[in-house]
Protein backbone atom coordinates (compact mmCIF):
# COMPACT_ATOMS: atom_id res chain seq x y z
CA UNK A 1 0.00 0.00 0.00
CA UNK A 2 1.38 3.23 -1.27
CA UNK A 3 0.53 6.29 1.44
CA UNK A 4 1.17 9.64 0.82
CA UNK A 5 1.80 12.12 4.06
CA UNK A 6 0.75 15.92 5.00
CA UNK A 7 2.43 16.56 8.25
CA UNK A 8 4.81 14.49 8.13
CA UNK A 9 7.10 15.83 10.19
CA UNK A 10 4.65 16.92 12.85
CA UNK A 11 4.12 14.87 16.26
CA UNK A 12 1.14 12.54 14.30
CA UNK A 13 2.77 12.55 11.07
CA UNK A 14 6.42 11.53 12.21
CA UNK A 15 5.20 8.51 14.25
CA UNK A 16 2.69 7.65 11.84
CA UNK A 17 4.97 7.55 9.23
CA UNK A 18 7.43 5.21 11.31
CA UNK A 19 4.75 3.07 11.91
CA UNK A 20 3.43 2.89 8.66
CA UNK A 21 6.95 1.65 6.81
CA UNK A 22 7.86 -0.21 9.56
CA UNK A 23 4.68 -2.01 8.69
CA UNK A 24 5.49 -2.63 5.06
CA UNK A 25 3.94 0.12 3.50
CA UNK A 26 5.62 2.69 0.71
CA UNK A 27 5.13 6.48 2.49
CA UNK A 28 5.65 9.58 0.52
CA UNK A 29 5.59 12.81 2.31
CA UNK A 30 3.68 15.84 1.20
CA UNK A 31 5.47 19.07 2.03
CA UNK A 32 5.25 22.83 2.45
CA UNK A 33 8.54 23.87 0.88
CA UNK A 34 11.26 22.81 -1.72
CA UNK A 35 14.23 23.70 0.64
CA UNK A 36 12.87 20.95 2.64
CA UNK A 37 12.02 18.64 -0.15
CA UNK A 38 14.32 14.85 0.15
CA UNK A 39 13.70 12.32 -2.86
CA UNK A 40 10.65 11.44 -3.58
CA UNK A 41 8.73 14.02 -1.99
CA UNK A 42 5.61 15.63 -3.20
CA UNK A 43 6.14 19.93 -2.49
CA UNK A 44 2.64 21.97 -2.24
CA UNK A 45 1.68 24.97 -0.88
CA UNK A 46 -1.24 24.76 1.44
CA UNK A 47 -1.84 28.24 1.87
CA UNK A 48 -2.07 29.22 -1.47
CA UNK A 49 -3.61 26.06 -3.03
CA UNK A 50 -0.65 25.26 -5.60
CA UNK A 51 -0.20 21.40 -5.91
CA UNK A 52 1.18 19.25 -8.93
CA UNK A 53 -2.03 17.07 -9.38
CA UNK A 54 0.43 14.28 -11.64
CA UNK A 55 2.01 14.23 -8.45
CA UNK A 56 -0.53 12.58 -6.42
CA UNK A 57 -1.04 9.46 -8.92
CA UNK A 58 -0.49 6.33 -8.04
CA UNK A 59 -1.30 6.09 -4.06
CA UNK A 60 -3.47 4.10 -2.79
CA UNK A 61 -4.15 6.29 0.82
CA UNK A 62 -3.60 10.02 1.49
CA UNK A 63 -3.32 10.93 5.58
CA UNK A 64 -3.64 14.64 5.50
CA UNK A 65 -2.02 16.12 8.55
CA UNK A 66 -0.81 19.25 7.75
CA UNK A 67 -1.93 22.81 9.29
CA UNK A 68 -0.97 25.94 11.69
CA UNK A 69 -0.31 25.10 15.20
CA UNK A 70 -3.29 26.19 16.91
CA UNK A 71 -1.51 26.58 20.57
CA UNK A 72 1.69 28.51 18.87
CA UNK A 73 0.52 31.70 20.35
CA UNK A 74 -2.41 34.36 21.61
CA UNK A 75 -5.18 34.31 18.90
CA UNK A 76 -4.89 37.51 17.30
CA UNK A 77 -6.68 38.01 13.49
CA UNK A 78 -3.88 37.52 11.65
CA UNK A 79 -2.67 34.00 13.90
CA UNK A 80 -6.09 33.41 13.47
CA UNK A 81 -6.12 33.53 9.54
CA UNK A 82 -3.38 31.15 9.60
CA UNK A 83 -5.23 28.59 11.20
CA UNK A 84 -8.09 28.87 9.25
CA UNK A 85 -6.50 29.17 6.46
CA UNK A 86 -3.73 26.12 6.69
CA UNK A 87 -6.71 24.30 7.28
CA UNK A 88 -9.58 24.73 4.88
CA UNK A 89 -7.47 26.43 1.95
CA UNK A 90 -5.35 23.40 2.27
CA UNK A 91 -7.16 20.66 2.46
CA UNK A 92 -9.52 22.43 -0.23
CA UNK A 93 -7.10 22.15 -2.79
CA UNK A 94 -5.64 18.99 -1.72
CA UNK A 95 -9.27 17.50 -2.17
CA UNK A 96 -9.79 19.32 -5.52
CA UNK A 97 -6.56 17.75 -6.57
CA UNK A 98 -7.56 14.53 -5.69
CA UNK A 99 -10.64 14.70 -7.49
CA UNK A 100 -9.47 15.40 -10.71
CA UNK A 101 -7.14 12.63 -10.59
CA UNK A 102 -7.45 9.58 -13.12
CA UNK A 103 -6.31 7.18 -10.30
CA UNK A 104 -7.65 8.11 -6.84
CA UNK A 105 -6.43 7.14 -4.02
CA UNK A 106 -9.36 4.29 -2.55
CA UNK A 107 -8.77 6.62 1.02
CA UNK A 108 -8.09 10.36 2.10
CA UNK A 109 -7.51 10.35 6.26
CA UNK A 110 -7.86 14.09 6.85
CA UNK A 111 -6.97 15.96 10.44
CA UNK A 112 -9.87 17.57 12.01
CA UNK A 113 -10.59 18.11 16.19
CA UNK A 114 -12.92 17.75 19.03
CA UNK A 115 -12.92 21.78 18.97
CA UNK A 116 -15.87 20.68 16.30
CA UNK A 117 -18.53 20.32 19.54
CA UNK A 118 -17.14 23.37 21.22
CA UNK A 119 -17.61 23.99 25.12
CA UNK A 120 -20.75 21.40 25.73
CA UNK A 121 -19.96 20.76 29.79
CA UNK A 122 -20.80 17.15 30.85
CA UNK A 123 -22.77 16.82 27.89
CA UNK A 124 -21.55 13.18 26.22
CA UNK A 125 -20.46 13.54 22.77
CA UNK A 126 -20.02 11.50 19.78
CA UNK A 127 -19.89 11.23 15.99
CA UNK A 128 -23.97 11.78 15.71
CA UNK A 129 -23.80 15.34 17.81
CA UNK A 130 -24.08 18.44 16.26
CA UNK A 131 -21.32 21.24 15.89
CA UNK A 132 -20.89 23.61 18.79
CA UNK A 133 -20.13 27.10 18.39
CA UNK A 134 -17.15 29.29 18.74
CA UNK A 135 -13.71 30.07 16.32
CA UNK A 136 -12.58 26.32 16.79
CA UNK A 137 -15.80 24.84 16.02
CA UNK A 138 -16.03 26.92 12.78
CA UNK A 139 -12.83 25.90 11.66
CA UNK A 140 -13.39 22.76 12.32
CA UNK A 141 -16.89 22.87 10.70
CA UNK A 142 -15.35 24.39 7.60
CA UNK A 143 -12.00 22.03 7.66
CA UNK A 144 -14.34 18.85 7.32
CA UNK A 145 -16.48 20.39 4.83
CA UNK A 146 -13.43 21.25 2.60
CA UNK A 147 -13.18 17.31 2.14
CA UNK A 148 -16.23 17.58 0.24
CA UNK A 149 -14.40 17.14 -3.65
CA UNK A 150 -12.43 13.82 -2.66
CA UNK A 151 -15.94 12.72 -1.37
CA UNK A 152 -17.89 13.05 -4.31
CA UNK A 153 -15.31 12.00 -6.65
CA UNK A 154 -15.94 8.28 -4.81
CA UNK A 155 -12.68 8.60 -2.24
CA UNK A 156 -13.68 7.27 1.53
CA UNK A 157 -12.99 10.29 3.31
CA UNK A 158 -12.39 9.98 7.19
CA UNK A 159 -12.60 13.30 9.27
CA UNK A 160 -10.56 11.97 12.29
CA UNK A 161 -11.28 14.07 14.93
CA UNK A 162 -8.62 14.06 17.30
CA UNK A 163 -8.65 15.01 21.11
CA UNK A 164 -5.31 16.15 23.49
CA UNK A 165 -2.30 13.90 21.95
CA UNK A 166 -0.44 12.62 25.06
CA UNK A 167 3.21 12.55 23.95
CA UNK A 168 6.47 12.52 26.07
CA UNK A 169 7.90 15.02 22.86
CA UNK A 170 5.92 17.36 21.66
CA UNK A 171 2.31 18.65 21.63
CA UNK A 172 0.38 19.58 24.82
CA UNK A 173 1.76 17.82 27.57
CA UNK A 174 5.45 18.47 26.93
CA UNK A 175 4.41 21.98 27.24
CA UNK A 176 3.31 21.02 30.82
CA UNK A 177 5.81 19.13 31.99
CA UNK A 178 8.55 21.74 33.40
CA UNK A 179 5.78 23.47 35.63
CA UNK A 180 4.33 20.30 36.60
CA UNK A 181 8.14 18.76 37.75
CA UNK A 182 8.92 22.09 39.15
CA UNK A 183 5.43 21.42 41.53
CA UNK A 184 4.17 24.34 39.88
CA UNK A 185 0.97 22.28 38.09
CA UNK A 186 -2.77 22.96 39.28
CA UNK A 187 -5.87 22.99 37.67
CA UNK A 188 -7.09 25.19 35.42
CA UNK A 189 -10.36 27.31 36.34
CA UNK A 190 -13.13 24.92 38.11
CA UNK A 191 -11.31 21.61 36.78
CA UNK A 192 -14.66 20.43 36.29
CA UNK A 193 -14.44 20.98 32.17
CA UNK A 194 -13.83 17.41 30.39
CA UNK A 195 -10.44 17.16 28.30
CA UNK A 196 -10.82 13.89 25.40
CA UNK A 197 -7.43 12.43 24.94
CA UNK A 198 -5.70 9.94 23.07
CA UNK A 199 -2.52 8.38 23.60
CA UNK A 200 0.09 9.11 20.82
CA UNK A 201 0.16 5.07 19.83
CA UNK A 202 -3.27 4.90 19.74
CA UNK A 203 -3.38 7.89 17.26
CA UNK A 204 -1.10 6.17 15.21
CA UNK A 205 -2.75 2.59 15.41
CA UNK A 206 -5.93 4.22 14.69
CA UNK A 207 -4.56 5.78 11.27
CA UNK A 208 -3.39 2.03 10.21
CA UNK A 209 -6.72 0.40 11.20
CA UNK A 210 -8.52 3.40 9.18
CA UNK A 211 -6.38 2.74 5.93
CA UNK A 212 -7.29 -0.76 6.21
CA UNK A 213 -11.42 -0.92 7.50
CA UNK A 214 -13.48 0.13 4.41
CA UNK A 215 -16.46 0.57 6.50
CA UNK A 216 -15.33 3.35 8.02
CA UNK A 217 -16.12 6.73 6.79
CA UNK A 218 -17.20 10.52 7.60
CA UNK A 219 -16.60 11.71 10.74
CA UNK A 220 -14.23 9.43 13.39
CA UNK A 221 -13.48 10.70 17.40
CA UNK A 222 -9.84 10.15 17.92
CA UNK A 223 -10.05 10.02 21.99
CA UNK A 224 -9.83 7.98 24.71
CA UNK A 225 -13.11 6.20 26.17
CA UNK A 226 -12.18 7.70 29.62
CA UNK A 227 -12.13 11.35 28.91
CA UNK A 228 -10.98 13.06 32.48
CA UNK A 229 -11.75 16.32 34.02
CA UNK A 230 -9.00 18.99 33.80
CA UNK A 231 -8.28 18.56 37.87
CA UNK A 232 -8.28 14.43 37.07
CA UNK A 233 -5.79 15.21 34.35
CA UNK A 234 -4.08 17.53 36.89
CA UNK A 235 -3.87 15.15 39.72
CA UNK A 236 -3.08 12.30 37.74
CA UNK A 237 -0.20 13.14 35.98
CA UNK A 238 1.43 15.14 39.11
CA UNK A 239 0.88 11.34 40.41
CA UNK A 240 2.95 9.91 37.69
CA UNK A 241 5.50 12.27 38.21
CA UNK A 242 5.60 12.00 41.65
CA UNK A 243 5.06 16.11 42.27
CA UNK A 244 2.66 18.08 43.99
CA UNK A 245 -0.71 19.69 41.88
CA UNK A 246 -1.48 22.77 44.44
CA UNK A 247 -1.13 26.03 42.45
CA UNK A 248 -4.38 26.42 40.52
CA UNK A 249 -4.52 28.74 37.27
CA UNK A 250 -7.76 30.65 37.91
CA UNK A 251 -10.19 31.58 34.46
CA UNK A 252 -9.39 35.25 34.75
CA UNK A 253 -5.50 34.32 35.27
CA UNK A 254 -6.45 32.33 31.92
CA UNK A 255 -7.61 34.68 29.89
CA UNK A 256 -5.26 37.23 30.79
CA UNK A 257 -2.20 34.88 29.64
CA UNK A 258 -4.17 33.66 26.82
CA UNK A 259 -7.35 35.40 25.91
CA UNK A 260 -9.64 34.27 23.26
CA UNK A 261 -7.77 30.87 23.20
CA UNK A 262 -7.97 30.37 26.88
CA UNK A 263 -12.02 30.16 26.79
CA UNK A 264 -11.69 27.32 24.18
CA UNK A 265 -8.66 25.42 24.75
CA UNK A 266 -8.27 25.58 28.11
CA UNK A 267 -11.88 26.10 29.97
CA UNK A 268 -14.07 24.82 27.78
CA UNK A 269 -15.39 21.52 28.30
CA UNK A 270 -15.51 18.59 25.71
CA UNK A 271 -16.93 15.05 26.78
CA UNK A 272 -16.23 13.03 23.95
CA UNK A 273 -16.80 9.30 22.87
CA UNK A 274 -14.99 7.10 20.24
CA UNK A 275 -17.77 5.62 19.05
CA UNK A 276 -17.27 4.73 15.37
CA UNK A 277 -14.01 3.15 16.76
CA UNK A 278 -15.40 1.27 19.47
CA UNK A 279 -18.08 0.03 17.38
CA UNK A 280 -15.35 -1.20 14.61
CA UNK A 281 -14.00 -3.49 16.96
CA UNK A 282 -10.68 -1.36 17.61
CA UNK A 283 -9.00 -1.82 20.68
CA UNK A 284 -7.46 0.73 22.63
CA UNK A 285 -4.01 0.13 23.75
CA UNK A 286 -4.12 2.79 26.37
CA UNK A 287 -7.64 3.86 27.47
CA UNK A 288 -6.41 4.73 30.84
CA UNK A 289 -5.44 7.97 32.06
CA UNK A 290 -2.88 6.98 34.11
CA UNK A 291 -1.13 4.13 32.32
CA UNK A 292 -1.33 5.74 29.17
CA UNK A 293 0.62 8.85 30.75
CA UNK A 294 2.95 6.35 32.54
CA UNK A 295 3.87 5.38 29.29
CA UNK A 296 4.29 8.07 27.41
CA UNK A 297 6.22 9.29 29.97
CA UNK A 298 8.73 6.64 30.15
CA UNK A 299 7.57 5.70 33.88
CA UNK A 300 6.08 2.62 35.80
CA UNK A 301 2.86 2.94 37.79
CA UNK A 302 4.79 3.75 40.57
CA UNK A 303 5.99 7.08 39.11
CA UNK A 304 9.62 5.53 38.57
CA UNK A 305 11.61 4.83 35.19
CA UNK A 306 10.71 2.41 32.95
CA UNK A 307 13.32 -0.08 32.94
CA UNK A 308 13.20 0.05 29.09
CA UNK A 309 13.85 3.26 28.46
Amino acid sequence: MKILISGATGLVGSAASRALTASGRQVQRLVRAQSTAGPGDVVWDPAGGSIDAAKLEGFDGVVHLAGENIAAGRWTEKQKARIRDSRIKGTRALCDALAGLGQRPRVLVAASAVGYYGDRGDEWLDEESAAGSGFLADVCREWEAATGPARSAGVRVVNLRFGVILSGTGGALAKMLLPFKLGLGGRIGSGRQYMSWIAIDDVVRAIQFILDDDALAGPVNAVSPRPASNLEFTKTLGRVLGRPTIFPMPAAAARLAFGQMADELLLASARVRPARLTNSSFAFQYPGLKEALSHVLGKDEAGEKSANV
